[in-house]
């Protein structure tokens, strides 16, 4: 049994009011909806095996090979939805309103998952041996991010949820396939509401104490790392995913990062100590190093995309910016 220390008790404590008007906030805002009513199940015929149907071939994808991976890296993210539930579990509690928020949260976040997953399958967007044996894969590796405390678990998943959220649309956006963009729009619905609960968290928490919540944001944006990381292939396909425009540093420091940061207050925060007035500079420059590595990437990507273009291979790019909030 984890014991909870006094900080962590602390923190629970002063949150939960909020924390119980933020969830039922959430029930009266988020729509009901069916995952069966977004898979173009006419699309789907079986496969090789025991059925012995027709076996998967890259040329039955609709899809783009950028578009392709960024499904899957945002799938094989919502499928080590075990590993995010223990570790939010743990941080926080399973009890009271911290208790009904997490099971709430994880019954829609398997929504996801298993939307996405019938998605590929029937419309034969990627390979299913090579999905199955990744989500495999990943679960096995038992690699979640592991973010400290009450504090930290609120302000990573603040960043991750809205992170997440553009991904998903701008994966849609990009796909070129309505069905597909349809599906991950109301997946974003979705992440957006998760996102706007912990950050009016993390805002109920800078009122109770600036300093300290200013010293854990700094510590969570310097550090983030998407919670996929640990997946096979990762690399090679995030750098897909950044070619093609679905997620790239560009988009984390314009469409994440500065805005969550401007809703928040931080940068006309009064009142700090010398603590959290150190904290509030390392974000600074955090943002300023993140726009100039955005600018060099962007700037090189139009450059191998130039060359690619003029070797006659076809581009895949420009997914637009989604500023909602």
């Amino acid at each position: 049994m984890k014991i909870a220390t006094a900080g962590a008790v602390r923190w629970l404590v002063e949150l939960e009011p909020v924390a119980d008007e933020l969830m039922n906030r959430h029930l009266a805002t988020a729509r009901e909806w069916f995952p069966h009513q977004y898979v173009p199940w006419s699309l789907g015929r079986d496969y090789d095996g025991p059925l012995g149907g027709e076996p998967w071939t890259p040329e039955q994808s609709a899809l783009s090979p950028a578009v392709r991976s960024a499904l899957v890296v945002n799938l094989l993210t919502e499928d080590n939805l075990p590993g995010y539930h223990w570790t939010l579990g743990a941080q926080t509690s399973r009890d009271g309103v911290w208790g009904a928020w997490l099971h709430h949260w994880t019954a829609e976040e398997d929504r996801h998952a298993s939307s996405i997953r019938a998605y590929l399958h029937a419309a034969r967007a990627v390979d299913p041996i090579a999905l199955e044996r990744a989500r495999t894969a990943q679960l096995a590796s038992g690699a979640v991010p592991e973010p400290v405390g009450v504090l930290g678990v609120v302000a990573y998943a603040t960043v991750q949820e809205l992170a997440t959220r553009v991904s998903h649309r701008n994966t849609g956006r990009l796909s070129g396939e309505p069905v597909c963009e349809g599906l991950l729009a109301r997946i974003a619905q979705d992440e957006n509401l998760h996102m706007v609960f912990y950050r009016e968290l993390l805002r109920a928490a800078l009122e109770i104490s600036p300093d300290r919540v200013l010293t854990v944001l700094d510590a969570t944006v310097r550090d983030f790392a998407m919670p996929g990381q640990g997946m096979p292939g990762f690399a090679r396909m995030a750098a897909e995913v950044a070619v093609a425009g679905v997620y790239d540093p560009r988009i984390h420091h314009d469409d994440v990062l500065l805005p969550l940061l401007r809703s928040l207050g931080i940068f006309e925060l009064g009142g700090l100590r010398s603590a959290g007035e150190q904290a509030r500079q390392r974000l600074a420059d955090h943002l300023a190093r993140l726009d100039t590595r955005a600018a060099r990437f962007v700037e090189r990507r139009a450059q191998a995309l130039a060359v690619r273009a003029r070797r006659g291979h076809t581009v895949h790019t420009g997914a637009p910016r989604t500023g909602e909030a």
